[in-house]
């Protein structure tokens, strides 16, 4: 049964009647719908098909889905968003979240209150992965890997960067003093939590907007800049102080970023315990350990009805 909807903004509440529709259609057929007997002609057997005939709010849709569903069941469902309305909304249907990062005070925080909501809604806390996005830098040394950072946020255009800040801010920061600071932004309909981030950022550090901007043009998150044994310090920090269940790595160039982690991060990871040596299954939900979901409509257990004639056709 799906959890009571609590959500209290318009496009929480659409993002919630667009995921009951779209799981309602993934659940169209059982699992032993599809009995392709070659002798009877009988492709699937229509009384293991769901029509979903959902007249919502926003959506209107008959269905069902015709083909059936992957070996996955669902696609894993990933959620982004650190508002209370996002949050609740991944606390009722999310498996992965891609949460924004910040300080481990922050990661830990968001990851007590969004884990507490899926207990609230009788679901298991285990059944959500949260990922904050954590910008690596590798180097030989501490500040080796600091100067690298330090060059490439020096790089960020003003322009570029102001662009960027009022995307987070959801407002217009062309106008702003420069060397001033952050004047009291409003609160408006766009990402609420990366408003949030900028504005406690600017409180806490005393940036003026051209710093601020400088940051949202680089990259304003969770950053690791060090070396492969700091590295697996602060991730296995985050990891055991619950700030989060993994990291959504991100990379500040390509190949070479991604070949430094993986090089040289990786194994000390995994000399650590901290990360696998071999894929765990054959899918992506195998490998975050999360389970296949059970059918909306049709039980698990397998049907074997026999096959005595074509039957009509349902439309």
């Amino acid at each position: 049964m799906a959890a009571k909807i609590t959500l209290t903004t318009t496009s929480a509440i659409a993002a919630r009647e667009f995921y009951d529709v779209v799981t309602g259609l993934w659940d169209s057929f059982a699992e032993d719908a599809f009995v392709r007997d070659v002798e009877s002609g009988l492709y699937f057997n229509p009384d293991r098909m769901h029509r979903l005939d959902h007249k919502g709010q926003f959506l209107k849709v008959r269905g069902p889905q015709y083909r059936a569903a992957p070996p996955k069941g669902w696609p894993v469902i990933v959620q982004a968003g650190a508002s209370d309305a996002g949050r609740q909304l991944a606390a009722e249907t999310a498996e992965v979240i891609f949460a924004a990062g910040g300080s481990l005070a922050e990661g830990k925080r968001f990851y007590a209150d969004v884990k507490s909501r899926m207990k609230a809604l009788g679901r298991s806390p285990e059944h959500l992965k949260v990922l904050p996005g954590a910008f690596v830098i590798v180097g030989d040394t501490v500040d080796g890997a600091q100067k690298k950072k330090a060059l490439l946020d020096s790089l960020v255009h003003p322009g570029s960067g102001l662009a960027s800040l009022s995307i987070a801010l959801g407002c217009d920061a062309s106008g702003f003093d420069l060397d001033g600071p952050l004047p009291e932004i409003p609160e408006t309909n766009d990402s609420k939590s990366g408003r949030e981030r900028f504005v406690t950022l600017a409180k806490r550090d005393n940036l003026t907007v051209r710093q601020l901007a400088q940051i949202a043009g680089s990259f304003g998150g969770l950053a690791f800049a060090g070396t492969p044994a700091t590295f697996a310090d602060e991730m296995e920090q985050w990891l055991f102080e619950e700030g989060c269940d993994g990291f959504n790595i991100m990379f500040p160039y390509a190949p070479q970023g991604l070949d430094d982690f993986v090089d040289k991060v990786v194994p000390e990871l995994q000399r650590r315990g901290l990360f696998r040596r071999e894929y765990e299954g054959k899918t992506l939900r195998e490998h975050l350990g999360l389970p296949r979901p059970e059918n909306q409509f049709f039980s698990s257990q397998t049907i074997n009805r026999p096959v005595s004639s074509r039957p009509k056709s349902r439309r």
